[in-house]
């Protein structure tokens, strides 16, 4: 009788009993390893593709290492750059913070300043309203005053006029009595003590000469020994009068036909220009009877 083995049987044979008889049997060892020299390699060729893939694995490890250092140093650089960037960005924060503070700052001062400068110029309209104020009052103070004044120099005018008037007249009847007066002493003191005649002598210019029209020429004549003086006696003394007395003094030198020897003014006060013209004129002028010398002209005061 015929038994039939299946295959199940003969793999769970051989799976038991090949490794005994491969250890025991050198032939059927060596069957088995050339049966399986097509599908397996030998250990030298085995040994070889291992040392291969070691070799590869070592390149790639290597390379992975060397992209690794590389990435690494990269990464470094990237994150010292992130880094600096941080710190370039924290430092404008800061600065931008600092900004924004000394812009808050200031600010606050404009506002402030802008508080006190509409403060101040509240006051200063303030003040100002009161000067204006004040102004007004003092300008109608000033009005009335002005207008007080006015009437005050209206009178006071009136009454200078007034006194100007009276003085004129006082000091016109003051010259008057005063020249008299001198002239009376002095023909006293020149006939009694002197020997001199003193003569008052009136004539009339019928032609104008002196004054420009018809009018009477008064001269007071000393005369001595021969000695004729034509002289005048003056309150005052100014450039007109002095031309005035040349005038009169020629006029009577022509009438009588004879050149007076001395001419000379006496006045108590004479002007400055009556002093030059009279010395351009040959005219000699005293401001006392005591200061005319007997003889040549004096020295002028």
């Amino acid at each position: 009788m015929t038994t039939t083995v299946s295959d199940q049987q003969l793999r769970e044979f051989l799976v038991r009993e090949l490794p005994v008889v491969l250890e025991q049997d050198d032939d059927v060892r060596r069957l088995v390893a050339l049966l399986g020299a097509e599908q397996f390699a030998d250990k030298h060729e085995t040994e070889s593709r291992f040392d291969r893939v070691l070799e590869e694995l070592r390149r790639d490890r290597e390379e992975t290492a060397r992209k690794w250092d590389e990435n690494a140093r990269k990464w470094d650089e990237s994150a010292r750059r992130q880094d600096e960037v941080l710190a370039a960005l924290r430092d404008h924060d800061r600065r931008w913070q600092e900004n924004a503070r000394k812009w808050d700052e200031s600010v606050r001062k404009w506002e402030e300043n802008d508080r006190k400068w509409d403060e101040y110029h509240w006051q200063l309209d303030e003040m100002l309203k009161a000067i204006q104020a004040q102004a007004q009052k003092h300008d109608r103070r000033w009005d009335e005053n002005q207008r007080q004044l006015d009437e005050m120099l209206k009178a006071i005018q009136a009454q200078a006029r007034k006194h100007d008037a009276s003085i004129g007249a006082l000091g016109a009847r003051w010259g008057l009595y005063s020249e008299a007066s001198f002239r009376n002493g002095l023909k006293a003191i020149l006939e009694e003590s002197f020997g001199v005649e003193v003569l008052n002598v009136v004539e009339y210019d019928d032609q104008g000469e002196v004054f420009g029209r018809p009018d009477q020429v008064e001269l007071d004549i000393l005369v001595r020994d021969g000695v004729l003086i034509l002289c005048e006696l003056k309150s005052s003394l100014s450039k007109p009068d002095v031309h005035a007395f040349h005038r009169k003094s020629r006029f009577y030198e022509k009438r009588h036909q004879r050149q007076a020897d001395r001419r000379l003014v006496i006045s108590p006060m004479v002007a400055p220009l009556a002093l030059k013209v009279a010395k351009e004129l040959g005219i000699e002028v005293y401001s006392s009877a005591l200061d005319v010398e007997p003889e040549g002209p004096a020295a002028q005061p």
